[in-house]
């Protein structure tokens, strides 16, 4: 997505949740000093496969693992959305990549850095704590921010990490983009909330959600990549249901 058009998005965002960009831009400034001392990596130096999955974590993403274990992975890029790696870990999945505001289950992030996972580090305004403490501790890391661009933080649209993993992966060439664990629904998994059991999501997750929904509609309607979808819960408009064992 164009960062003018984003910016559009952006700004209603910021109005429907009250957010400050103030806050959000703060917390970019942090995670560009840190990881312009430590060494970040760029778009450029991420190169990924035209076939790609994007995995959520939603309460599709169990199933769909279980199918995909019949499929040969090879010829995808993986790439997690932040508490999705946790579940993927579990069967023996490391991910390609992953997209995450530092929320996640830690411990599983940072051993999937350690074994080559690329990280896809997210600022806003409510982490700049997480991002003080754990951005240290990984490399490979790109930084993303969902305000204005910086020297190592970059700007590829997207809200939450579901839909900035979509977004990511568009801007580096994707064609095929599968959906797993995007259910875009009312209940919200351990992996999304670590501390949680698996529930109903409350009102501010439900609204997420649902901007991310928006989001992920918005780039099949306006883009030629190939959309196919293999989770539960809500369906996306446009994007094909097939089943994860025929991919």
């Amino acid at each position: 997505m164009e960062l003018t058009l984003w910016m559009q998005w952006y700004r209603l965002i910021l109005e429907d949740f009250g957010f400050k960009r103030e806050d959000d831009e703060l917390s970019a400034e942090t995670l560009n000093n840190i990881i312009g001392d430590i060494g970040a990596i760029t778009p450029q130096d991420i190169d990924i496969n035209e076939k790609v999955i994007v995995f959520g974590a939603g309460p599709s993403l169990k199933p769909n693992l279980a199918d995909l274990k019949h499929v040969d992975l090879g010829e995808f890029t993986l790439i997690a959305a932040d508490g999705a790696t946790t579940a993927l870990l579990e069967e023996g999945l490391v991910p390609d990549i992953i997209v995450t505001d530092l929320d996640g289950r830690m411990d599983d992030l940072i051993k999937a850095n350690q074994q080559g996972t690329l990280m896809v580090v997210h600022a806003h305004g409510n982490n700049p704590e997480q991002i003080e403490k754990y951005t240290p501790q990984l490399v490979n890391t790109l930084g993303t921010t969902q305000s204005k661009p910086l020297a190592s933080v970059y700007n590829f649209g997207g809200f939450t990490d579901g839909d900035r993993a979509v977004f990511l992966a568009m801007a580096l060439g994707a064609r095929i983009i599968v959906l797993s664990g995007m259910d875009f629904g009312k209940t919200v998994t351990h992996y999304s909330r670590p501390d949680q059991e698996d529930g109903p999501a409350d009102k501010i997750k439900e609204k997420k959600l649902q901007w991310a929904k928006k989001l992920v509609q918005w780039a099949v309607i306006n883009s030629d990549i190939q959309f196919l979808n293999i989770s539960g819960g809500e369906k996306v408009e446009g994007v094909k249901d097939v089943d994860p064992r025929h991919l």
